[in-house]
């Protein structure tokens, strides 16, 4: 029965990747089901899939979603680029393991100082409330430090040995001024936002 409602979600008029953002839920997934999905899914930019503990979701993000996860990811390469810290953008690449029965698709994700099997920084957009845990997935591939957008906020957490702790600034990059990048961050014109918090970091 699950996998026929996998694929029917995977069908081109199961979910339309529209605004506002969508969101199938689907429990008791194998993870054979998820390697599955995955593989008829491909590079799919339509969709996000989380799965943990048998628990599949299949996110379609908004308009709004992927206007401020960009906007985010801009301004933090940028202030990457002029700190001259090394860095590896992994965009929304699958991380999963199976022995771990957890995986998904950042929003954004960086290695940062050296390229690492699994990032140190991911960011998610927070665009709706409900779905999976996904600090409980990311817990389990041993991510360093999540950051959540959520109404013009950041909130950050880091690993602590097998939990997160929420944080008031990033312990990866502790110099960077989260309330700056903001400021930015929620700009409604890209390019004066992009060149604004250039000069902000430079001066």
């Amino acid at each position: 029965m699950t996998s026929i409602l996998i694929e029917d979600l995977t069908g081109e008029l199961a979910i339309q990747a529209e605004d506002p953002e969508e969101r199938f839920i689907i429990e008791a997934v194998s993870w054979e089901e998820y390697e599955k999905l995955l593989e008829k899914l491909g590079d799919s930019l339509r969709y996000r899939v989380t799965y943990l503990d048998g628990t599949l979701e299949i996110m379609s993000p908004s308009r709004r979603h992927e206007f401020d996860k960009k906007n985010i990811s801009r301004l933090l390469e940028i202030y990457l680029e002029e700190t001259r810290t090394p860095f590896w953008g992994l965009g929304s690449t699958t991380f999963r393991q199976e022995v771990k029965r957890g995986g998904l698709e950042p929003d954004e994700c960086y290695c940062i100082g050296t390229e690492k099997e699994y990032p140190d920084l991911a960011i998610e957009v927070i665009a709706s409330s409900g779905g999976i845990n996904k600090l409980g997935v990311y817990q389990r591939l041993g991510v360093k430090e999540v950051w959540f957008w959520k109404s013009h906020d950041i909130s950050v957490y880091c690993l602590r040995k097998d939990n997160y702790e929420q944080v008031t600034k990033s312990e990866i990059l502790p110099e960077l001024d989260l309330d700056l990048l903001i400021q930015y961050a929620i700009q409604p014109n890209p390019l004066e936002a992009v060149l604004g918090f250039r000069q902000a970091i430079n001066s």
